[in-house]
């Protein structure tokens, strides 16, 4: 099976912080799935390292319908690179025949479930991050690692 992934997970150091997230359960995955690495974030034209970000306005959801913004603390609009990396993530999803991907939990771009609530405090709420929200409304299955 075909499944793109979080590049961090995989150890690769494309994380906001120049760092990387890497998960021995995604990396066992290569055993029995062919994992193809992204970083929405990157390809959608942001500089690793790069300022922080969360959703301000709501999740991925509403970023992908106009009603909320992806901002850095210091309020720096990055809605458009979070859109442009989305974008770029299905397309090779859908390239690849990829039907799920493994995403990094809580990122604003890759999270599942849960992410970070746009006060810069820490502070979860339920919701996806853009990528994973545009893959779940192409019927790609989101897993969070």
């Amino acid at each position: 099976m075909k499944r793109l992934v979080s590049a961090c997970l995989l150890g690769v150091n494309c994380r906001y912080d120049a760092g990387n997230s890497r998960n021995e359960n995604a990396l066992k995955q290569q055993e029995t799935d062919e994992l193809i690495p992204v970083c929405p974030e990157e390809a959608g034209g942001l500089p690793t390292p790069r300022p922080a970000v969360e959703i301000v306005g709501g999740d991925g959801n509403d970023v992908l319908d106009g009603k909320a913004k992806v901002m850095t603390a210091d309020g720096q609009d990055k809605t458009e690179q979070f859109l442009k990396g989305a974008q770029h993530a299905l397309e090779l999803a859908q390239s690849q025949g990829a039907t799920s991907v493994i995403f990094k939990s809580r990122s604003p771009s890759c999270g599942c479930g849960k992410i970070y609530d746009g006060s810069f405090s820490g502070t979860l709420i339920t919701g996806d991050g853009v990528t994973a929200a545009l893959l779940k409304r192409h019927g790609i299955k989101v897993i969070s690692m």
